[in-house]
């Protein structure tokens, strides 16, 4: 009888300390986004980059993500894909606007050589005022392509066609200044599960 008294404790004490350190995770402040994050990426996103502006101007990560900022890498020769994805994430800052939040979206295009700096100032400044449009060298574009995981790759021939295509990955980053990076969403999200899930993370900063 003592023996089994003796399990039975020691069963109770291990699932206590399980639950305390279950609690402990989730009670830490790195994991307040808990209940607003839908995806999950392996490894960390995001990192410091120096881009080139509309303006012509080198700005870095911390010059742009100011505020909550949703980035998304693809290219303004683009026929379908990323006019629809830039789009609708448009209308998604548009409908945080109307609760009072202020979000930036962010372009960086993945084909420097046809993408300068006006032409994705234009591709931008058409989508939404608020819209930052960025290029830069190839070895720029491809180290912040890099420290965001993404995938990009050129079908630029050997001759000079203007109209070759560039494979690439369409996630879009939702950026936080003082968090880095902490959820993702798929071509397919739809513009208002976009704003209602950045209203998540925005209401808990």
């Amino acid at each position: 009888m003592i023996r089994i008294y003796a399990i039975a404790a020691a069963g109770f004490l291990l699932t206590l300390l399980a639950g305390i350190w279950i609690w402990t995770l989730y009670a830490r402040p790195d994991n307040v986004f808990a209940t607003c994050t839908a995806g999950q990426v392996a490894g960390d996103i995001g990192g410091p980059f120096e881009l080139v502006d509309a303006s012509g101007a080198t700005v870095t990560d911390q010059q742009v993500i100011t505020e909550p900022t949703l980035i998304y890498f693809g290219y303004t020769f683009c026929p379908d894909v990323c006019p629809l994805d830039m789009s609708r994430t448009a209308d998604a800052v548009d409908l945080l606007e109307e609760r009072g939040m202020s979000v930036t979206p962010v372009f960086i295009t993945v084909d420097p050589k046809r993408d300068t700096p006006e032409v994705v100032g234009d591709f931008a400044g058409n989508l939404h005022d608020k819209m930052i449009g960025l290029t830069g060298s190839p070895e720029q574009v491809k180290a912040a392509s890099t420290a965001y995981k993404t995938y990009y790759k050129s079908h630029e021939g050997a001759g000079d066609d203007p109209y070759y295509l560039v494979d690439h990955s369409t996630f879009t980053y939702l950026m936080l200044p003082e968090h880095g990076f902490v959820d993702f969403f798929r071509h397919e999200t739809s513009a208002e599960e976009m704003a209602e899930r950045v209203a998540c993370f925005v209401d808990k900063v």
